[in-house]
């Protein structure tokens, strides 16, 4: 694009155009001291991937680091020492979204869904997110995923509200997972989708929409959205330290100004993902892997 109209950069979020990179650091700090409404919670330590076993003292030690900042925290599991992850963040005084991971291994599937009932059913938590992306990823069919759903919705109290994460688009396309879900989760990532980053409020405030109109009336969480300040460029998308702040601090003003419950990407770096995202899914996290604030 090489023409913004007006209406665009009202929406488009702050003119970064006359400010230093100190005073970007300095504003992005500002808003991170300002609180936000939840992170995604890492938990693997260097050296450490999906498949270890968590310990409490890990989990808990990178808890106390991220609890000034935010109300809620989301996980990703419910077994291999995640299911640690809530009860630890109850005893901080933070609120849950727990995640079932859910893939192509049945008997996984069990240990996670069986673990998502008893935390529920224990008070710890407050919204369950049954599955992961598991249609975008192809591990499941819909009607497959939809069993999963119901099964839990069936056996957890009303007070807990029970949806499903995908891609925003998913939930156009996928109906009758929508219907099923009491509140819709969606990831929103202009980043993955190559959007400069003049323009990268303004695409996640079109995603958000387009989980909304698909919602017809439910609500919709951004469940992860976020910008990593290195690694490989995805098109127009633009990995750097200062376009990680801006995408940050735009985020949390637009989720703090219109009442937009976000879930931000990520807490800590894990070195991990880079088997799964390339050279950039290390480098997502607002700390570092040494637990040190990047920014």
């Amino acid at each position: 694009m090489s023409f913004r109209p007006e209406k665009t950069l009202a929406l488009a979020g702050i003119d970064y155009s006359n400010k230093t990179g100190k005073q970007i650091s300095e504003l992005f700090r500002e808003v991170l001291e300002n609180g936000m409404h939840g992170l995604c919670y890492s938990a693997y330590e260097e050296g450490q991937k999906p498949g270890d076993i968590l310990s409490e003292t890990q989990i808990r030690d990178r808890m106390e680091i991220i609890r000034p900042y935010t109300k809620w925290v989301r996980s990703f599991s419910c077994i291999e020492g995640n299911e640690l992850v809530p009860k630890v963040a109850r005893d901080l005084g933070l609120k849950t979204m727990v995640g079932a991971w859910l893939g192509k291994d049945k008997s996984l599937n069990e240990q996670e869904i069986d673990g998502l009932i008893e935390m529920a059913n224990q008070g710890l938590v407050d919204i369950a997110a049954v599955g992961n992306e598991v249609l975008y990823r192809g591990d499941m069919s819909a009607e497959e995923l939809l069993e999963y759903i119901y099964r839990v919705k069936e056996a957890l109290p009303p007070s807990v509200q029970v949806g499903y994460v995908d891609a925003y688009y998913e939930f156009t396309v996928h109906p009758e997972i929508t219907e099923a879900c009491d509140v819709i989760l969606a990831n929103c990532y202009p980043y993955w989708e190559g959007c400069h980053i003049d323009y990268s409020l303004l695409y996640m405030k079109q995603m958000y929409q387009q989980a909304v109109d698909a919602g017809k009336g439910k609500k919709v969480i951004i469940s992860e959205t976020g910008w990593p300040n290195q690694g490989s460029s995805c098109k127009d998308a633009h990995t750097s330290a200062e376009n990680a702040m801006k995408y940050f601090i735009d985020a949390q003003k637009w989720s703090q100004e219109s009442d937009i419950d976000i879930f931000y990407f990520s807490s800590f770096d894990e070195s991990w993902k880079v088997g799964g995202e390339g050279d950039v899914g290390a480098h997502w996290g607002i700390w570092d892997k040494n637990r040190n604030l990047k920014f």
